[in-house]
């Protein structure tokens, strides 16, 4: 369960940082100044890390056998910025002082 718990911390940290990228950089560009490149070349690199991201939670969600409620909980996590670092340091609370599954 280690194992899986640094993929899920390592990629929800990536995911995180690239969507505040896309979100804070990129789309004040593409609709403030007319300059797409950052949407272009970020949004298609966030849109895999994102599928990334939803494996490792359902791996690891699995794996600590999460009930569905709290694994989508999770997965919805990496779809708003900043909360995905603030769920990493939560799902890494529970896996670590090994709280009981609950919603």
């Amino acid at each position: 369960m280690r194992a899986a718990l640094t993929r899920y911390r390592v990629i929800a940290y990536v995911v995180g940082v690239v969507l505040i990228v896309l979100v804070v950089i990129g789309m004040p560009l593409k609709y403030l100044a007319d300059n797409p490149v950052v949407v272009e070349t970020v949004g298609p690199a966030h849109g895999f890390l994102y599928m990334v991201y939803l494996v490792a939670v359902f791996d690891l969600g699995r794996r600590a056998r999460w009930p569905l409620g709290r694994m989508v909980l999770v997965m919805l996590a990496g779809t708003v910025p900043f909360v995905s670092f603030y769920a990493e340091r939560v799902v890494t609370r529970w896996i670590t002082q090994g709280e009981p599954a609950r919603v």
